[in-house]
């Protein structure tokens, strides 16, 4: 597993739109760093907590196109080429395989967000923002959960497809299908069906981005008002325990489809 992981490591390295994605992740963020600490008239909120308010979209949209794209070339790109055989052929399991590959595209993907919020941290410290340093961890935090969740989404997808294009393209309409499917789609819900908040706030949890905002807002703010009734109603039901649960639901969001993928994987293998 240690050999595939190292090897699937050097593979997104020589990969040419991760390294583009990766560096324009790190670009971006550290242009937020830069503006968060321009505005020298409203201190009180510059430096970690206003970096990492501005930081929650830009992991909304790039986090999650680079773990499913990223996730979609790991077994479909293989078995396209025809390695894929030749990598069975070795004494490995095919769950080794597919740990090895999920470990190494894994740490691959948690180095580039660290260099990008390391970056953007840095020229906060830097500029003398120190404030709300823990609001900035707890958000990075959750943004490595929702890069793994959807990794193994991106990976899940991977192990059923037979051609790399076609697990592309699946991963890039999951995708635009999380992004926009979940203010827009959650508001147009609600007013048609008339939901209660109980119902608004778990159909919210289901999407990971969806979860990753509400615990960076409440990380930010530290509460979830300006997330309307359903923010009222989740702090006053769950309290301390929301953490807790919004973390467990981005977990579950990467167990599930590593489940969903071995037994996949143990049943197609090369084909």
């Amino acid at each position: 597993m240690l050999r595939i992981a190292r090897k699937e490591v050097r593979d997104a390295l020589r990969n040419r739109w991760f390294v583009l994605y990766a560096a324009a992740f790190a670009g971006l963020a550290l242009m937020f760093a830069r503006l968060a600490l321009g505005d020298a008239a409203t201190a009180g909120l510059a430096g970690f907590g206003r970096t990492a308010a501005s930081l929650v979209n830009l992991v909304l949209l790039v986090v999650p196109l680079m773990g499913l794209t990223l996730g979609a070339g790991s077994l479909a790109g293989e078995r396209e080429r025809g390695t894929l055989a030749l990598l069975l052929a070795q004494p490995v399991t095919r769950r080794e395989v597919l740990g090895g590959k999920f470990a190494g595209l894994a740490l691959a993907l948690g180095s580039a967000l660290a260099l990008g919020f390391g970056l953007a941290g840095a020229a906060v410290a830097i500029g003398g923002g120190a404030v709300d340093a823990g609001a900035y961890v707890r958000v990075v935090g959750f943004a490595m959960l929702l890069a793994l969740a959807m990794l193994a989404v991106g990976v899940l997808i991977s192990s059923a497809a037979r051609r790399m294009g076609t697990a592309t393209g699946v991963a890039l309409f999951v995708w635009l299908t999380l992004v926009f499917v979940g203010d827009l789609g959650l508001m147009g819900t609600a007013l048609t069906l008339r939901l209660d908040v109980s119902t608004l706030l778990a159909l919210a949890v289901l999407n990971p981005l969806e979860t990753f905002k509400i615990a960076a807002v409440g990380a930010i703010t530290g509460t979830l008002d300006a997330l309307g009734p359903a923010g009222v109603y989740a702090t006053r039901t769950f309290g301390d325990g929301l953490v807790g649960l919004l973390a467990a639901v981005l977990v579950a969001w990467t167990v599930l489809p590593l489940i969903g993928s071995a037994s996949i994987f143990e049943k197609r293998g090369i084909q």
